[in-house]
């Protein structure tokens, strides 16, 4: 299963067969699966955003123009005006919309990582907490970014370790920490295309799983726990001023 076998299923362009076959291994691969659904998104945004301009009948005044064919050159330039408008002010609101649903994308993958990890026993983390160092590292020139492990231990965090995880736009760093009663809450930090940008914290329930999420330059982070919301707000708001001092 390739990347462009993954982009015929988002588009709808394989068979019945093929589009069976994909779904089984879908099943299989939540973290391919979570991309298919972003790139479905992305899909219905740009339909939902540039359809109703290409469908919209066209003026009687430039089917009068096409009568006339000395005027055709000019009517076509007003069609492309009017088209040009049209695509801008609804490209505004499809950036907004793509952006928010990439965020979007952050908290849900984030919250299938911690529901996938968070519970095992003897492999919770590929590097303990013990290289702690050498893991931070380790991260930093997988992902291209300096990575930080946020100390929790003021608020009864120690931390267990982390592991490198795939992600939507390249390597993803996953941090966990657990306290004494082995509640477990889980940094997922990846790298985002684009521009540059800040935004404030954003709060998702995926199941049981809370989520607060933010975007630091081009960088992503979400912390992911089944903390009640407001616990979880004061780990975020730790994290976050250790990762912005």
């Amino acid at each position: 299963m390739n990347e462009e076998q993954l982009h015929a299923y988002a588009d709808g362009l394989l068979d019945r067969d093929e589009r069976a076959r994909i779904e089984a291994a879908l099943a299989a691969s939540p973290f391919d699966a979570a991309r298919v659904q972003s790139w479905m998104r992305q899909n219905e945004l740009l339909r939902a955003s540039f359809d109703p301009v290409l469908l919209e009948p066209v003026p009687d005044r430039l089917r009068l123009l096409r009568i006339r064919r000395a005027w055709l050159p000019y009517a076509m330039a007003a069609a492309w005006v009017v088209l040009g408008i049209a695509i801008g002010v609804g490209g505004a609101d499809l950036l907004r919309d793509r952006d928010a649903a990439a965020s979007a994308s952050l908290a849900r993958r984030a919250a299938m990582a911690h529901a996938v990890y968070s519970p095992e026993v003897r492999h919770p983390v590929e590097v303990g907490a013990a290289e702690q160092d050498h893991l931070v590292r380790w991260l930093s020139k997988r992902l291209g970014a300096n990575i930080k492990a946020p100390l929790l231990q003021a608020l009864g965090y120690e931390l267990v370790g982390g592991r490198l995880l795939p992600g939507e736009n390249g390597p993803v760093a996953h941090f966990m920490y657990q306290d004494g009663r082995g509640q477990r809450l889980t940094l997922y930090v990846s790298t985002r295309k684009g521009d540059p940008r800040d935004t404030a914290f954003r709060f998702s329930q995926e199941g049981r799983v809370a989520v607060f999420y933010w975007i630091d330059a081009n960088l992503g982070y979400a912390l992911s726990s089944e903390l009640d919301k407001a616990t979880l707000l004061k780990v975020a708001t730790s994290v976050y001023q250790q990762l912005n001092p």
